[in-house]
């Protein structure tokens, strides 16, 4: 069933949208994988706050036009399914994730930051922890140069309290 051009154009600015919010797109060819498997995925990217989305590339390619994910025109070809996500590792996270575990799903490349990814570049990117996780080995670090001085203090204290006679 087609869509009349209203419902294409509600297509597009509901895709532009998540294109203006979104800090990464990911692409893969999602043939021959069964409605159960694709439902498991999409209950998962929601869990991650990613879009997914099965469209026509031609409207896939005037919903990203003017946006930093213009750069991946070129490999909107085929039966996509589209992965929008506002934090930059989401939704390269979900989808290497499904691919790993279905061999049907077949990652075609991405864009981060305005430059497009290959298959390589959104595994990379799928591999870079979570921001939570990055922010508590920060502190992990920051703390430890005060902790170890607080440690060297009490010793020194200790050793003090014990040298002087009673």
């Amino acid at each position: 069933m087609s869509l009349n051009r209203s419902e294409k154009q509600a297509v597009i600015d509901e895709v532009s949208a998540l294109a203006a919010k979104a800090q990464t797109l990911v692409m893969a060819e999602y043939r021959g994988i069964t409605v159960a498997d694709l439902t498991k995925l999409r209950v998962e990217a929601r869990k991650a706050g990613v879009s997914l989305s099965v469209l026509k590339n031609t409207l896939a390619r005037r919903a990203v036009a003017g946006t930093p994910f213009e750069v991946a025109v070129e490999q909107m070809t085929g039966p996509l399914i589209y992965g929008f996500s506002e934090d930059a590792v989401a939704a390269a996270k979900v989808v290497v994730e499904f691919a790993k575990t279905n061999d049907k799903m077949v990652l075609r490349g991405g864009v981060y930051a305005g430059k497009p990814l290959d298959v390589n570049g959104v595994k990379s990117l799928a591999s870079i922890p979570s921001k939570e996780v990055l922010l508590s080995q920060l502190l992990g670090l920051m703390q430890s140069p005060v902790s170890r001085l607080a440690r060297v203090v009490a010793a020194l204290a200790e050793q003090k309290g014990e040298a002087q006679p009673a």
